[in-house]
């Protein structure tokens, strides 16, 4: 029997104090969750740096990635929001690049033998993390609707034409599906990058056991192994598409406080 042993599936999301960094009553240790958003952040930075250093008519490999990105982005918000919506692309652009990069940098794999609090760590699947993306997007939605059109941001909460007696539901309805917006946003990204890394370590774990028990027990683990290719092929698309997914309904929302006037 080979004595092979696999962590819980929940202590991949432990958060793990680095380094001790008392200031008063508040801590700001550094934190492995931390490390790995400065760690994303650092390699979208050096990304860019690195594809825009020799500009070129005729991209290479890096600009012409940092391009495709830019357009997608550029593209978004002008199809989403409209002439109003460049004012708001480097935030976009920003939320969506810092997104798709920490759920691709959750699946990576962990060196073996490195110890816990180097493993790798998906920072989006802790939901404190997420309800801060969206609070700060419904903060902008707000500031900036009152901003552009003052007390008519607050049409956005009763449609014109209808019957007045509608608005005593509407009204109601409206408001409670702004408040949902930011809940909505945070939940959909952790619960997807949450699920789906309970889903691998489960059947990681029955990989292991099987092959750890010998035998005829090593080919049935083949079963399990090839779930975790498919699943770890299927996280792959999930972190893009819930990174366009938190990008263009930012987008919507931010369209919304854009022509609140117009309802």
């Amino acid at each position: 029997m080979i004595d092979l042993r696999a962590a819980g599936p929940l202590e991949q999301f432990e958060i793990v104090k680095l380094v001790d960094l008392p200031l008063g009553s508040i801590d700001i240790s550094l934190t492995n969750s931390s490390l790995w958003m400065l760690i994303g952040t650092g390699a979208i930075i050096l990304f860019f740096v690195f594809a825009t250093r020799r500009v070129s008519l005729i991209p290479g490999r890096l600009q012409g990635a940092a391009e495709v990105l830019y357009e997608f982005i550029a593209d978004l918000v002008r199809d989403t929001i409209g002439s109003d919506g460049r004012k708001f692309f480097p935030y976009v652009f920003t939320l969506f690049l810092w997104i798709l990069v920490a759920n691709l940098f959750g699946l990576l794999p962990t060196f073996p033998g490195a110890p816990h609090e180097l493993h790798t760590f998906t920072t989006t699947s802790h939901l404190i993390v997420t309800l801060a993306l969206a609070m700060l997007t419904i903060l902008i939605v707000i500031v900036y609707g009152f901003a552009k059109n003052g007390l008519g941001f607050l049409r956005l909460f009763a449609p014109s034409g209808q019957p007045w007696p509608m608005y005593l539901i509407l009204v109601p309805v409206e408001v409670i599906s702004f408040l949902s917006r930011p809940l909505s946003l945070a939940i959909r990204l952790f619960a997807n990058m949450f699920a789906g890394h309970i889903i691998l370590k489960v059947f990681a774990g029955f990989v292991i056991s099987l092959i750890g028990a010998g035998g005829g027990w090593f080919l049935i683990g083949l079963a399990p192994f090839l779930g975790v290719v498919a699943v770890t092929m299927l996280e792959f698309l999930v972190a893009a598409l819930q990174a366009y997914v938190f990008a263009i309904l930012t987008c919507i929302y931010l369209s919304d406080a854009a022509h609140a006037a117009d309802h």
